[in-house]
């Protein structure tokens, strides 16, 4: 862990796994470092980044006006699944946060992720700035084989990926306005609003309409992302040679490929990202995907196929 945390450090890129999917972390103050990650991922450089520490108490680096509800979630989902956006400190510099006055942080639940994170800290280091280690708009990876796969041909030869084995989670942290007086849901994830309610007390709003929530940009928040070289479809039905994803109470249609069949909600999203790749790696040109039930990570994942499917 030392020799990624140190080549991260010198502004080389290190793929990582976290609990949500494959990130492809740089030194979050080197701006060198992370014009690279755009090229890599051939990323849009106006969209923001989230940036990832190992503990609570970096959190005043790089953000300021923290309301009291944000600690608190913090407190309840840290380490874990959940990314807060909030105003950023000038540590935060506009080829991180997209010009915008807020910033997107969080600190990942993965034993290999935080190993990289506490190093990278204890070597001087500030913050790591990952998004997912794929091409942009492309499915994210959820295996280091994956990444591999998607980002080899642009990576250099002091770059690295970390192989922590398959994500647990797979699908991207919920995303936390925090800018407001009250909390709204940007991007669903497994942090679900039924979570977040209890654990504020609050009734909160998953992707907020209002106007202050619809200026900020976050990953994720296109209405196409996710998205595998397969069409995918949402609605109708899958012909021979089609590939299928649904969960396993669903029978699969004659001569279709089934890609994914998941017990439940929690498998789905585990599941989704490969099932994709799957149909990609067997020349599918179209997917058909049931949509999972609406609770608990469903969202996520039905946020998801809908992405994937404009």
């Amino acid at each position: 862990m030392t020799s990624a945390a140190t080549s991260i450090k010198n502004g080389n890129l290190v793929a990582f796994p976290t609990e949500t999917v494959y990130g492809l972390g740089a030194d979050a103050t080197n701006d060198d470092a992370i014009a690279r990650i755009y090229k890599v991922k051939g990323r849009p450089t106006g969209h923001p980044l989230i940036v990832h520490f190992s503990s609570i108490g970096n959190l005043d680096k790089w953000a300021r006006d923290i309301p009291e509800y944000a600690v608190n979630l913090a407190r309840a989902f840290w380490p874990g699944p959940m990314t807060l956006i909030l105003p950023r400190t000038d540590l935060a510099k506009d080829f991180i946060t997209g010009s915008q006055d807020n910033v997107g942080i969080r600190i990942p639940s993965h034993t290999v992720a935080l190993a990289l994170l506490k190093e990278f800290e204890e070597q001087g280091g500030l913050g790591v700035a990952a998004p997912s280690a794929n091409r942009f708009g492309a499915v994210s990876p959820t295996t280091a084989s994956a990444v591999e796969i998607e980002l080899a041909d642009f990576l250099s030869e002091s770059d690295q990926i970390l192989d922590g084995g398959p994500c647990l989670v797979g699908v991207e942290s919920t995303i936390i306005n925090c800018t407001q007086k009250k909390p709204s849901i940007l991007r669903p994830g497994a942090i679900t609003k039924e979570m977040i309610e209890d654990a504020l007390g609050v009734t909160i709003d998953l992707n907020s309409s209002n106007s202050e929530s619809i200026q900020i940009k976050a990953a994720g928040l296109l209405e196409s992302h996710y998205a595998p070289n397969a069409k995918v479809f949402i609605t109708g039905s899958p012909r021979s040679g089609d590939g299928f994803i649904a969960l396993a109470s669903i029978a699969t249609p004659e001569g279709v490929i089934r890609l994914a069949n998941p017990e439940n909600n929690d498998e789905y999203a585990r599941t989704l990202y490969n099932a994709l790749r799957q149909g990609d790696a067997l020349g599918i040109n179209n997917i058909y995907a049931h949509l999972a039930e609406d609770i608990g990570v469903g969202v996520a994942v039905n946020d998801r196929l809908r992405k994937a499917a404009e």
